[in-house]
């Protein structure tokens, strides 16, 4: 039987999107960064994201909220872990901005970006402290919801690049 650590370094408990992207990486960057960019991307339509707040330093705030197509809201407050300007961004639920231990922890995302030939290359990763809230975000859709999210982001960042119309 395997104990925690080596779940954790098997990497068992995480989900993972990586994929090459034909968009510069530092419009990708000011997408996950930038609130104004981010509410029109980050939920799989036909959600929405209704508001966004991103202190863009470690312990502050990262904040979502996802609006159904029925009008229920999904919210999403969590603490911004690590920055490095257009390569990674860290942030988790399971603490609170400031530092603050979360009532309701779910999972931690790690967003890493590089340069690739043609482009981009993305990797997201949610991390997970046990099978079952990996299995739960599997099951809701990680990997369909996460890999339209990343569609819907690059077709912002083609807009940006175009510039105003």
């Amino acid at each position: 039987m395997t104990n925690k650590a080596e779940n954790m370094a098997e990497g068992r408990l995480d989900l993972v999107l990586s994929r090459e992207i034909d968009v510069p990486r530092a419009l990708v960057w000011k997408a996950w960064t930038e609130p104004e960019h981010l509410v029109r991307w980050f939920a799989p339509k036909p959600f929405t994201t209704a508001e966004c707040e991103v202190d863009l330093r470690p312990g502050g705030r990262f904040r979502t909220v996802m609006k159904a197509p029925d009008g229920a809201e999904f919210g999403g407050d969590g603490c911004i872990l690590e920055v490095v300007p257009e390569r990674r961004l860290v942030f988790t639920d399971t603490l609170l901005p400031g530092f603050r231990p979360s009532p309701e922890p779910f999972f931690t995302a790690i967003v890493e970006m590089e340069d690739s030939a043609g482009g981009t290359r993305y990797t997201a990763t949610a991390l997970h402290k046990d099978d079952a809230d990996r299995e739960r975000h599997e099951a809701m859709g990680f990997h369909d919801g996460w890999s339209t999210c990343l569609d819907q982001l690059v077709a912002l960042v083609r807009d940006m690049q175009e510039g105003p119309k």
